[in-house]
């Protein structure tokens, strides 16, 4: 049940049609995994925390560092030095308290993906790792659990939803590169601003799954060209022949 500061609260969200009241008691009653604090992440956790979430994990070994700030709004320049759960943590806590956090001070790898994610609902990929990426979409799929994913390189971004009965991640970026790969300085490159809108969309996306409505990014790819401000779309279906949902 929603308490009557609750209600204040989230008053505009309740005037919608897709949320009302019971909807808004769906995404008090959820969980998601938010799994990396940084660009992507940033966005993710803080409009998941606003719009109330009822309880956020949140997932980053790294620490803050002065050449995080422009893009990673959830860190503060009072944060440098600070682990970025840590640094998370205390903004959400500041912006909704009513928001049950739990944080993990380490790196999604095969071996801890599963019971990372057991507890919530769904995980939010907001990844700059190849290869953690991989693995939290086969764990997602192995649990019958929705990844909502983003990626993000200069002023190009990405975003969509691998969920039970669609594709998978794997369906349309097949093979994996080798997992000692290192990004280059072009793909590091980034505008603090093409983060910010790719997070919001999956934000948005996390929110559309967990109330059940229609016209997610499931099945879709969506490709952001932020230079010449134009979005376009890629529609991905299930490869029988995928290592991870295919038919063998």
């Amino acid at each position: 049940m929603l308490s009557q500061p609750e209600l204040l609260r989230y008053n505009r969200q309740l005037l919608m049609h897709e949320i009302g009241r019971d909807g808004q008691e769906k995404l008090k009653a959820s969980a998601v995994l938010i799994v990396g604090l940084g660009g992507l992440g940033s966005p993710v956790a803080l409009y998941l925390a606003a719009a109330g979430v009822g309880r956020l994990g949140l997932v980053d070994m790294d620490r803050v560092d002065e050449g995080n700030i422009h893009r990673q709004i959830i860190h503060a320049s009072d944060d440098v030095g600070e682990y970025k759960v840590v640094s998370a943590q205390a903004s959400i806590r500041a912006i909704n308290p009513l928001v049950e956090t739990t944080i993990f001070k380490e790196k999604l790898i095969p071996e801890n993906a599963a019971d990372l994610l057991m507890p919530y609902d769904l995980a939010a990929g907001c990844l700059d790792n190849f290869a953690a990426r991989y693995d939290l979409d086969a764990a997602c799929r192995q649990q019958g659990k929705t990844h909502v994913y983003g990626s993000v390189r200069g002023w190009e971004g990405q975003a969509s939803v691998f969920a039970p009965g669609g594709p998978c991640y794997r369906c349309f970026f097949r093979d994996p590169p080798p997992r000692d790969w290192r990004p280059t300085d072009d793909d590091k490159a980034i505008v603090g601003t093409t983060p910010g809108i790719i997070g919001s969309i999956m934000a948005q996306e996390v929110i559309k799954t967990l109330l059940g409505v229609d016209g997610t990014l499931r099945g879709r790819l969506l490709l952001y060209d932020g230079l010449r401000t134009k979005f376009r779309e890629l529609t991905m279906k299930t490869n029988p022949a995928c290592p991870v949902c295919g038919e063998r």
